[in-house]
Order: C-alpha cells, then sequence, then structure tokens
C-alpha cells in the first residue's frame, strides 16, 4: 500500500487528513526516521518524540507565513518530512545531503537555523518584534526543550518577552530528558507539574478547560479574568506554579503531546489569546519505538543499528573512544584525590564522564545546559582549592567564552578544561564542528593548550593539566576513537612546552622540511613523512604537544636547520597552531617558506570526517604534496 507519507509535499495538506489518517502519517513518520537513523546515525530519541507535536503545529498554524523556531533542531527531523523533504530525507546528514539541524538556506520553512540549545525563544521574540514594528500579522513559536530552559540564554529571553508583551507562543516540549538527565531547580520544578495528580484528570477534562479559555475581545474582562484564574487553578498544582504568570506569561499546560486533536485545539485557542503565552507539552522520547524508549540517552544521537533490535553496529576490535579514555582517567585520579572533581554541562555521555558519574559519584557535577555558568562555577570551585576538571565539547564552550577568560583566565585559578569533539567532528556539519578554540584560546594570558597524539598521550595531559600546571589549562581532542595503542597506566607530567620528534631524532637538522602536526594530525605528519621518505625527501616530522606555549627551541631549531616548515592542524587556518609558529618565526626574525594546513575561511558542511578531512587537506597525501612543491620550488637557505 501506497505511503501518505510519499504523497507530502507542503504542511497545508495535513488539514485535510483525518484523524485516522493522521495516526497513519504518524506511524510512516516515525518508521521512515527509525530506518535512516539506523544507516546514517543521526538525532533519533528526541525525533521519535515530536511527531504528533509536528503534525499539530502545522496544522494549527499556517506554515511558512506563520513561522516555528525550534531550539536545536534534534526536535526537528519529523518538521523536515512534513516540508516537502521526503525525497531527500535519506540522505540526511551526509555529505551534500540534508543536515542534521535547521537551516535558513535549505527550507523556507526552518525560519531560524538552530544546533546549539537554548536560542528559540530570543529568536522567536525578535522576529515577533520586527512583525510588529512592521505592522504585519502572524504567529511566531518556538518550540524548545524542558533541559534547554536550563540554558541562561532561554532564561534571559522569558525575561525579556514576558516583560515586552508582545504576541508570541512558546512550546515547552517537556521529554524529561537532555541529552543526559536533566539536572536543576527548573527541571525539577517542571516535574511538579508532570507528577501532579491533577494532571492524570488531564485527557478527560482538557478540552472543556479549552471551551472555557476567553477568546480576546468577545468576552468581558471580568469574565476573562475569572476562567483564566480557573486555568490557572486546574493546571498549576500550588503557588510555585505561577512563577512564568508572574513572568509575564499566560502559562498553559501540562497537556499531552502524543494526542494530535488535543494540540491541534490547543493552538488554536492559544492564537486567539494577547501577549506571550507559554504551553508546556508532554512528550516521551522515542516513542514508538522500544529500545529507544528503554534507553533515550543511548538512542539520543546513535550510530548505525539494526532497526529490528536496536543492537548498535561496531567495528570489532575498534580502539576506544577518546572520550571513555577521558572518563576512565579521570576515574582513577578521583579515586585517588578527594581534592579533584569533574564537572560538564549535560555532556556526562559524550565526554565520558558518565563513567565518573558512575563510579565517584560525590565528585562528579553535572550543571546541564549552562556553559558560561559552569565555567564560572569551576572558576569559584577552584579559589577554594578544589581541582574542578571540566568536561564540555570545543563547540559548546564558545558559549562560555568571556567567563573562560574573564573568570579563570584573569586571575589565574587552577581550572583544567577537557575539549572533546575538538576538530572536524563529520555528519553534525557546521555548527558542532570543534575548528575555532585553538583560536579563541591561545591568545588569553596564562592559559596552557595541549593536543595528544594518541589515547595514550591523552591520559598524561590530563594527569598533566591536574598536577604539573598551576593555572587554566586545555587540553583538545577528537570525537571518536584513538589510534588504538594499549593502554598505559603509567601517568607522569610532560614537561610544559616540550614537543617530540617522530622520525630519527639525529636525523632531524639534516632534514628537507620539517612538518609540525598538532594533536590527532601528529600520525598525519608522520605518515606524510614517510611517503617523502620513499621520494629521496628527508622529512622531520613533530608532535609539539602544546600550542601555548610552543616549544620555541624545538621549532626554531628545525626551521633554521630545514629551512621549509609545514603546520597541520584540525582546525581553522586562521590563528590556531600554525598561526602561533608564524608568529614565533617573525618574532625571532626566522625568515623560511611556511604553509599553513588547517581549514580555510568557510563553514564546513555536514558529510563523514574521513571525506571532510580530505576535503580540508588533513591527509597525509596532501600534506607529502605540500612539502614536495615546497623542496622543489625553492631554495633551500
Amino acid at each position: 500500500m501506497a505511503r501518505i507519507l510519499d504523497t507530502l509535499t507542503t504542511p497545508a495538506q495535513l488539514r485535510a487528513f483525518s484523524p485516522e489518517e493522521l495516526a497513519q502519517l504518524a506511524a510512516e513518520m516515525r518508521q521512515e526516521i527509525i530506518t535512516t537513523v539506523s544507516v546514517n546515525g543521526g538525532h533519533l530519541a528526541p525525533n521519535l518524540g515530536t511527531i504528533e507535536l509536528t503534525l499539530a503545529l502545522h496544522i494549527a498554524f499556517d506554515t511558512p507565513r506563520d513561522q516555528l523556531v525550534w531550539d536545536i533542531g534534534h526536535q526537528a527531523y519529523p518538521h523536515k518530512l512534513v516540508t516537502g523533504r521526503v525525497e531527500r530525507f535519506r540522505s540526511i546528514k551526509q555529505l551534500g545531503g540534508l543536515s542534521g539541524y535547521l537551516s535558513r538556506a535549505e527550507s523556507p520553512y526552518d525560519a531560524f537555523g538552530a544546533s546549539h540549545a537554548s536560542t528559540s525563544i530570543s529568536a522567536a521574540l525578535g522576529i515577533a518584534v520586527a512583525r510588529d514594528l512592521e505592522g504585519k500579522d502572524f504567529n511566531v513559536v518556538a518550540i524548545i526543550g524542558d533541559g534547554a530552559l536550563t540554558g541562561g540564554m532561554a532564561l534571559e529571553a522569558i525575561n525579556n518577552a514576558g516583560a515586552m508583551g508582545n504576541k508570541l507562543i512558546v512550546v515547552i516540549n517537556d521529554n524529561d530528558k537532555s541529552i543526559s538527565d536533566n539536572v536543576g531547580a527548573i527541571h525539577r520544578y517542571l516535574g511538579n507539574l508532570r507528577a501532579h495528580p491533577r494532571y492524570r484528570k488531564l485527557r478527560s477534562t482538557a478540552k472543556q478547560v479549552l471551551t472555557d479559555l476567553p477568546v480576546v475581545g468577545d468576552l468581558a474582562a471580568e469574565m476573562a479574568g475569572r476562567t483564566q484564574r480557573s486555568m490557572k487553578e486546574f493546571m498549576l498544582p500550588s503557588k510555585s506554579g505561577v512563577i512564568f504568570s508572574e513572568l509575564g506569561f499566560t502559562f498553559l499546560g501540562p497537556f499531552d503531546g502524543h494526542d494530535t486533536q488535543l494540540m491541534i485545539d490547543v493552538f488554536e485557542k492559544a492564537k486567539q489569546l494577547d501577549g506571550p503565552i507559554m504551553i508546556q507539552v508532554l512528550t516521551r522520547k522515542g516513542r514508538g519505538y522500544a529500545p529507544a524508549e528503554q534507553d533515550s540517552t543511548k538512542f539520543h544521537g546513535p550510530g548505525a543499528f539494526d532497526p529490528e533490535t536496536g543492537v548498535m553496529v561496531k567495528k570489532v576490535g575498534a580502539p576506544a573512544a577518546y572520550s571513555d579514555v577521558a572518563g576512565d582517567t579521570l576515574v582513577e585520579i578521583c579515586r585517588k584525590d578527594p581534592n579533584v572533581v569533574g564537572i560538564t554541562a549535560a555532556m556526562a555521555e559524550g565526554t565520558g564522564l558518565y563513567k565518573l558519574r558512575a563510579k565517584v559519584p560525590e565528585q562528579y557535577f553535572d550543571q546541564g545546559i549552562a556553559e558560561q555558568h559552569t565555567v564560572t562555577f569551576a572558576a569559584g570551585m577552584a579559589t577554594q582549592g578544589i581541582i574542578p576538571v571540566t568536561a564540555i565539547y570545543s563547540t559548546f564552550m564558545q558559549r562560555g567564552y568571556d567567563q573562560v577568560l574573564h573568570d579563570v583566565c584573569v586571575q589565574n585559578l587552577h581550572v583544567p578544561f577537557l575539549l572533546d569533539r575538538a576538530g572536524l567532528v563529520g555528519e553534525d556539519g557546521q555548527t558542532q564542528h570543534g575548528i575555532f578554540d585553538i583560536s579563541y584560546l591561545r591568545n588569553i594570558p596564562n592559559m596552557h593548550l595541549m593536543a595528544p597524539k594518541d589515547e595514550n598521550e591523552l591520559r598524561q595531559m590530563i594527569y598533566t593539566a591536574v598536577y604539573g600546571i598551576n593555572g587554566p589549562s586545555a587540553v583538545r581532542f577528537p570525537r571518536g576513537a584513538g589510534v588504538g595503542l594499549p593502554i598505559s597506566h603509567d601517568q607522569t607530567p610532560l614537561p610544559i612546552g616540550k614537543g617530540e620528534i617522530l622520525t630519527d631524532s639525529d636525523a632531524a637538522e639534516q632534514a628537507d622540511v620539517v612538518i609540525l602536526g598538532y594533536g590527532d594530525m601528529a600520525p598525519v605528519a608522520k605518515a606524510a613523512a614517510d611517503l617523502l621518505a620513499g621520494e629521496g625527501i628527508q622529512a622531520a616530522a613533530v608532535n609539539p604537544r602544546w600550542a601555548k606555549p610552543l616549544d620555541e627551541e624545538l621549532i626554531l631549531r628545525l626551521a633554521r636547520a630545514t629551512g621549509h616548515v609545514i603546520t597541520v592542524e584540525n582546525h581553522m587556518a586562521a590563528g590556531g597552531f600554525g598561526s602561533a609558529v608564524l608568529e614565533l618565526l617573525q618574532a625571532n626574525d626566522v625568515l623560511v617558506p611556511v604553509k599553513i594546513i588547517g581549514v580555510k575561511d568557510a563553514f564546513i558542511e555536514h558529510g563523514s570526517v574521513a571525506k571532510l578531512k580530505e576535503m580540508c587537506g588533513l591527509t597525509p597525501a596532501h600534506v607529502a604534496e605540500v612539502a614536495r612543491a615546497m623542496v622543489r620550488t625553492t631554495v633551500r637557505r
């Protein structure tokens, strides 16, 4: 039988479907998402939880005239399916295919690009205010997860939206989860609403309550006030339930987000109210797929898996992931030293700190989706002699930049940062690549920057950050598996600002070129040197280890001796490790040809890490090609 989904080209078609047809469409969408993600990887559990909600939104609102502003994009795969992207959906996250997030360049239905949490209410408020300034008339709806409400930006937006009073609808998609379990008082507050006994009556009484809602302009103000009070009394369990109302919002909910017809009624009534409106919608991550319902964290953003069993597809004998090595290392340190703690911002699984949470929970702290707070929280702990190892993805650390600079580095506090997912991260695309951290951190006084060539060096660098540096430091490491070395449990601090020669150190000064491969590019530099050796070109491959402080003696000595310098980094070429080397050479009047190999001045799309590295020239073959051209066309000094 033909799928309804395959006939869908615009969301306007949804309004002609019967409840039975909508139920069938929801089932087809669910299966399409499971099938696609099982092959491509992607965000599964959160998207399975928003299918009925998405259908209701596009039925009740006239999109794209009415503008839906999705927070992050983890919940927007169903939105892509109903907005004319069915035929391309199986290309999602693949090179040249659909983005895994929202993209204004991809569709007019994507009102605002999003992939970092807590932005939707701010963007929607901006759109609403612009609408009113221009005298236009359309609805603006922000859809935000309950976990994203822990982000300060969302709370700042709520504060301003409530005060400004513009018509705006905020839908809280309350599924009780971020990637990790939600934490904090806002989560507890919403949980109180969710768990209140009156919610059990919701399905039988919600439609009558909606009927009682005042239509602006149709009823007397006194009746409107009385009805809204009764709404609060019905929906909110105690005086604490008026928090959002006291901030200037009309608060409605909680409602069953998997009841499409109910949610259509809710949104139709909400459209008739003035001012900012907040609607709490309860959904379940992984809805309709048992493995994802049972473990929504595991299936938040899985790689390939067997859709029949839910078993993840893993390479047999694959090396340990860098994040797991980091987690194991921190567990070892914390077990021996009660003054060391691990901190993350809703990234326990992704950063490996879930291991610390399980084994040394009293020394583990998750601060939710709140990077700015997390960094300053760590700084406060450091003032009291605690060593707070703070693990945050490279791309998310951007959100705490001022706090790193002002609260940590100005005070020269001993806060070690672990920057997971540094470099090109693959299918998650341009907003998730961790390719800016060297440039935004190395210019801050007191900061120390390291990057390991393999998983054992990562262990040593974490140990160095904890015990070898009395000040701020950051260790950046890539997403995914290490190089496959046996894990050594020897932990000793590395010498500060000292690199290592990976090729024959005795012959390094007689080489034709020096190749400095920072972090995960050190093996690439070594492989390029091996290729060149087969052609009679001698290259000294160096693992610099440090971007700040540089190994000045080693770099200057080899630059002078070889007369040719190449730097390679899994990072933007502008302002990164190569720029630091150029500055060093300039300061010391070492005027030799230098080539910086890194990501060019562009946002890099989504695709496999291997393909993206090839596009950016981060391969042994390209490095060897650059070296070959330098040596053959430049007169040696």
